[in-house]
């Protein structure tokens, strides 16, 4: 009478006779609506966002196989897959709570499925990542300017309650092609792109091409390499002298890690630090290095008297500093080297420093009972609170190599370089330059009184044997003439 739709089950069966003949029959009607639409419900949540109420990863993973079908029969069409994570959800979920967050989410729905025609789908594929499917692509700069929509709807303030969030989004964008055979193959690749997008400063969008994924197979066959590294000790301490500007003496080293990796050889920090970051194989890794160097340091206090007053500087992640028995960790290997706190600085950065900054302080006190000095390295390139600084034990200031290798009487940066070691002297701090490659650099930063510097023109990081040799020599670098041997440029 109202027009809903109903569902039901007939069964009809039939009366015979007693002389065994079909006599009538029996139907029988049985109301399954409330059945069904409990069924209905569950697909729907099945393929649904409990959240936000779009359809999710499995459901657009379906509409992508169905098109996928469709172009094997129509080779013209041509579709388009946009996947999009929300830059610092993280931080504001952490900081304003996770109702807030939730409410971000939401928001960004209904943006996105205003900003995409009818025939689109928007999808949350979870936590922070959404996907547009566009299934109608007649050229890529319609898709572009899809992407460059949505990257200019997320940068406007999003007024929630009691909170106005200011957030952005970095996008990664693949085509359909023949190659692809499943939906899940376009997400992947949306994916790599995306955090390509992410990996190039954030905020901005990535469009797929095959080198990422073969870059991306690299990169996990890295990983699984890295995992074995360890035990099969394939890392290499090397160590740059750090030189005393003012005396031209060399007054500890920098510990810096090498991958020796079976097939590709030499393997620079910088291609499976940050990996190791990631992963969380940093922990570890950290711990290998300040062990070895603090042994490293124990052997040259053995064959030299001239190594009773070095420093061997060492490197500590976010992570290992987080550590919840860092304190006894560090305790245990100065222990086993046998050597005493005040031969070890750690390099920390300004990230580190600004994290939990109260409990930091108090770590960093329990290092300083211990004679460890401390560094604060790459400074100036983060975002530090000089109100804090005074607050920390720091002993040393290291000024970062993109400033030293710009001094430039005309260079804005020399001027950085300049404040940074007028900083140091009014906070009693004291500064070594690194990423010293000229002669003018030297000059200039020994006119500040810059105490300690270290750079190719010194020399390169050297493997433990050629680091050796150079302290058992004595060398003293005439800084008024600094000639580079060339010697000490191998084995970078």
């Amino acid at each position: 009478k109202n027009g809903d739709t109903l569902y039901g089950v007939v069964g009809i069966s039939i009366s015979y006779t007693e002389c065994n003949e079909p006599e009538y029959l029996i139907a029988q009607v049985i109301d399954i609506t409330d059945r069904k639409r409990v069924e209905e419900q569950l697909i729907h949540d099945a393929l649904h966002d409990s959240l936000t109420g779009l359809p999710n990863r499995s459901f657009l993973i379906q509409q992508m196989n169905q098109l996928l079908t469709y172009r094997e029969r129509n080779p013209d069409y041509q579709f388009a897959v946009i996947m999009i994570d929300v830059d610092r959800f993280k931080r504001i979920n952490d900081s304003l709570g996770h109702i807030t967050g939730d409410q971000l989410l939401i928001a960004i729905a209904n943006l996105l499925t205003r900003r995409v025609q009818a025939s689109d789908t928007v999808a949350r594929l979870g936590g922070d990542e959404f996907a547009i499917l566009m299934q109608r692509v007649t050229d890529t700069n319609q898709v572009i300017q899809l992407a460059e929509a949505v990257q200019q709807d997320l940068e406007l303030p999003f007024s929630l309650v009691g909170h106005e969030v200011v957030t952005s989004a970095s996008l990664g964008i693949v085509f359909s092609q023949p190659e692809y055979h499943h939906g899940g193959e376009l997400l992947r690749d949306a994916d790599i792109a995306m955090y390509r997008a992410k990996a190039n400063g954030r905020s901005c969008y990535e469009l797929f091409n095959k080198d990422m994924h073969i870059q991306a197979m690299q990169l996990l066959k890295l990983e699984a390499d890295l995992q074995q590294a360890l035990e099969r000790q394939e890392f290499v301490a090397y160590y740059q002298p750090i030189i005393d500007l003012a005396a031209g003496e060399l007054v500890g080293f920098e510990a810096l890690i090498r991958w020796q990796h079976p097939k590709r050889g030499l393997v620079p920090p910088n291609d499976f630090i940050p990996l190791a970051e990631d992963n969380g194989l940093i922990v570890p890794i950290g711990a290998w290095i300040l062990q070895e160097s603090c042994r490293q340091i124990h052997a040259w206090r053995q064959v030299s008297d001239c190594a009773d007053h070095l420093q061997i500087s060492v490197n500590l992640s976010s992570r290992q500093f987080r550590e919840s028995h860092f304190l006894d960790h560090v305790d245990a290997i100065l222990a086993s080297a046998q050597i005493p706190g005040h031969c070890l600085k750690l390099e920390l950065t300004e990230r580190i420093l600004m994290q939990d900054t109260d409990s930091m302080i108090n770590l960093l006190h329990e290092l300083k009972k211990r004679q460890i000095q401390l560094s604060i390295d790459d400074f100036g390139t983060g975002f530090s609170s000089l109100n804090y600084l005074h607050q920390f034990p720091i002993d040393t200031l290291k000024i970062d190599k993109s400033f030293v290798q710009q001094i430039d009487t005309k260079n804005r940066k020399s001027g950085i370089v300049a404040a940074i070691v007028q900083l140091a002297e009014a906070l009693s701090l004291n500064v070594i330059a690194e990423g010293i490659e000229t002669q003018e650099q030297v000059s200039y930063l020994r006119q500040l009184n810059c105490e300690f510097g270290q750079g190719y023109l010194f020399a390169r990081p050297l493997p433990a044997a050629d680091a050796t040799e150079l302290l058992l020599a004595n060398r003293h670098w005439p800084l008024g003439e600094v000639e580079v041997q060339e010697s000490l440029r191998v084995n970078s």
